[in-house]
């Protein structure tokens, strides 16, 4: 679907759809097959790394398979890093573009930490920001919790609903730090998280909404921990998600989003990281300068950044549709990156489309919607 300003006037919606087919199941030997490498420096956050390519990233065993089948992706913890150098990282994007209509889960057992450590599982769409991204999984230094959040251009508010269980922190999603909500539940980040054996989240990009899941590993529904890698989901009996975005007058989602990728990335110190103010408040005393840069990535890189990586036993995404995903090349460093669609139907639902000037009738097993669209 090519980029347009979508004003939905809804006009009912007679269900929901609660099951999932499996379309990508990324793990073990072939999960770096539906990846693209970044292959340049931190140009976005400002932080001070390297994002390496494929063939430096395997070299340098920055991105491998371990012996219990899961992935690592890390941050350099081997090499001494000279003055005003950056130290080598990951960032990874899916090949894929995921429309509405679909679920991504992934199981991880650790996640980066320790002081200047930026992590982040997110998304985003083909024209970065105008195309909408989600954070999934993103914390900074020692924070004990992960947060989630909605980035937008101007005009989509998040109002909180009262079945999210997580924490709204700002409600702005066209902000620099988005509509943010802090996880309430324990174990989501830090030393916690692999402590409890890590965690899986799940995320419902819909046009209903945007939904986000977390379960510690004691926690997990049946529905998820009995499934497999070809095998539909079940998300009825999930129950209230950590963040909720519900679409409605306050942010029409199918107008700020479009289809989405999928990102890992590490980067150090950075726009958020390593601002002083929020580096001192837990990092201060972590080196004898007080400063992000000099104190960690500077220098040696055990132990500092020996907590710094990713363990992760799959990523699954799943659609309501029927159509196979195409993929697209996404390997050169840029924020307008353009692709084919993962899960086409954007109601994901059966539908038939009747277009008379300008509007949309659309007539899906869900119920009945107007479009109006303009260029």
């Amino acid at each position: 679907m090519s980029r347009l300003s979508r004003y939905v006037l809804a006009l009912c919606v007679l269900g929901s759809v609660a099951g999932f087919d499996i379309i990508r199941d990324y793990s073990g030997e072939s999960f770096f097959d539906g990846w693209d490498f970044y292959g340049f420096r931190d140009n976005l956050t400002l932080g001070n790394v390297t994002w390496v390519d494929y063939d430096t990233a395997l070299s340098q065993r920055l991105a491998y398979v371990n012996d219990a089948g899961n992935v690592i992706l890390k941050v350099d913890n081997f090499t001494d890093v000279p003055f005003n150098s950056t130290r080598n990282s990951i960032r990874i994007t899916t090949q894929d573009f995921y429309d509405f209509g679909s679920v991504w889960i992934i199981d991880a057992v650790h996640l980066p930490y320790g002081c200047s450590v930026w992590p982040a599982f997110w998304s985003k769409g083909p024209l970065w920001p105008n195309d909408g991204e989600i954070d999934i999984i993103e914390a900074i230094n020692v924070m004990p919790n992960n947060q989630m959040a909605l980035h937008t251009t101007q005009g989509c508010i998040h109002t909180t609903p009262p079945d999210q269980t997580g924490n709204s922190i700002f409600a702005d999603c066209g902000i620099p730090a988005g509509c943010t909500v802090g996880e309430s539940q324990p174990n989501s980040y830090e030393s916690g998280f692999a402590a409890a054996g890590g965690g899986v989240w799940a995320t419902q990009f819909d046009v209903s909404g945007i939904y986000i899941w977390f379960w510690s590993r004691p926690n997990i529904p049946p529905s998820i921990t009995q499934a497999n890698s070809t095998s539909s989901i079940d998300i009825s009996t999930w129950g209230p998600p950590s963040a909720s975005y519900p679409a409605g007058s306050n942010c029409n989602v199918t107008q700020f989003f479009t289809p989405q990728q999928l990102i890992f990335d590490i980067t150090l110190c950075g726009d958020w990281a390593g601002v002083p103010s929020i580096y001192d408040s837990t990092c201060s005393g972590a080196g004898p300068t007080g400063n992000c840069y000099l104190d960690n990535v500077m220098g040696p890189g055990s132990p500092k950044y020996d907590n710094a990586y990713f363990e992760v036993s799959y990523v699954r995404t799943y659609t309501t549709g029927t159509s196979a995903p195409s993929s697209t090349s996404a390997s050169v460093p840029s924020a307008t990156t353009s692709g084919t669609v993962a899960a086409n139907d954007p109601s994901g639902a059966q539908r038939l489309q009747i277009s008379l000037a300008g509007t949309v009738l659309l007539i899906s097993s869900w119920g009945i919607g107007l479009y109006l669209i303009a260029a």
